[in-house]
């Protein structure tokens, strides 16, 4: 697979990590972007909030030059307001804007923003126009097929996107009505490659390396990108970006190698959050790491009763260590009976 351009920005990888309120912050995007995704994006950024410059956007907007390139999400439903977040990023060091026009969020869409745009397209595109004319970086677009199965006009937006200056659309194969249920629509996605010259990127339901390939082929796509199949899998990106390339099917890290990976975002979060928000964001992707593992539920449990960080540490090493030494056990049984 050859570089995906957008705009002047080019991209090493085709493979991106898709913005996840909760989960694409400062250590989990560094942490992907060191596997090699081609693009990271942040948590979408309310463009109100934003401009009050709160605590908790500046945290989402936060970004280091390790992750490079990488986009800032924004939702709004303003013209002018997204335009000055815009600008605000990019005086933050942003080199993509990303506008968010499918979340399907009761409350985001409640107030006007998400995919509640794609339910009024002339407003979009006074949203996009703003952005693009406000700043001097590329600007991207996340949509949805359509409000619902009634209204599927999202190559129609996508092309009102590209006359506006936007440099590349994600369609997410769903609906805004599907919310996440069922199984995203990779063949749609085709009539959006169709309607435009931009790239297009192909979103949902990506959890194999298998199924990206797939999504590309049904799709068209130029690109892939993937939210929930990273969950406790930071290096599921470079996995994906292995198949695409050379057809080989890499290997899950050896639990020593996850464990340390887990030790660097811990040490990362804390960093980013304090003590003890980090511990309390940590205990989901602590949840996601031990999926599939043995005693993982216990594991689970004893991770969410700890309050401090020598007590998650403690909990740590004695999970992965008898695990290790479970693994260790069966594999030397195996060579026995061999």
């Amino acid at each position: 697979m050859t570089s995906l351009k957008i705009g002047d920005i080019s991209l090493d990888s085709r493979v991106i990590l898709a913005p996840m309120s909760g989960v694409t912050d400062l250590p989990f995007r560094n942490l992907v972007k060191k596997f090699g995704a081609g693009l990271v994006i942040s948590e979408m950024i309310a463009s109100e909030a934003m401009i009050r410059e709160t605590r908790q956007s500046l945290k989402k907007c936060a970004h280091r030059i390790e992750e490079f390139p990488m986009a800032v999400q924004l939702a709004g439903c303003d013209p002018h307001v997204m335009a000055e977040a815009a600008r605000l990023n990019v005086d933050r060091g942003a080199q993509i804007i990303d506008i968010n026009m499918g979340c399907p969020v009761k409350k985001v869409v409640n107030g006007h923003a998400g995919s509640a745009l794609m339910r009024d397209e002339y407003k979009a595109a006074k949203i996009m126009e703003a952005t693009v004319n406000a700043i001097k970086i590329p600007v991207t677009l996340k949509m949805r097929m359509g409000w619902d199965d009634n209204s599927l006009n999202a190559a129609k937006l996508a092309k009102i996107a590209e006359e506006c200056g936007i440099q590349m659309v994600t369609i997410h194969g769903r609906t805004r009505c599907q919310l996440y249920n069922g199984h995203a629509n990779w063949p749609f996605i085709k009539t959006v490659k169709d309607a435009v010259k931009i790239p297009v990127v192909g979103n949902g339901d990506v959890k194999t390396v298998e199924d990206a390939r797939s999504l590309l082929e049904a799709s068209g796509a130029d690109a892939v990108m993937i939210g929930r199949g990273t969950y406790g899998k930071p290096w599921f990106i470079n996995q994906v970006d292995t198949f695409l390339k050379t057809g080989k099917k890499l290997e899950d890290p050896s639990l020593k190698d996850q464990k340390d990976i887990i030790l660097e975002h811990l040490e990362q979060t804390l960093a980013h959050y304090g003590e003890e928000t980090g511990i309390l964001l940590m205990r989901k992707h602590l949840g996601w790491y031990s999926k599939g593992l043995p005693n993982s539920t216990e594991f689970r449990v004893q991770i969410n009763a700890s309050q401090t960080l020598q007590e998650v540490l403690s909990c740590l090493n004695q999970y992965y260590t008898s695990i290790e030494i479970d693994s260790n056990s069966s594999l030397q049984s195996k060579e026995i009976i061999i």
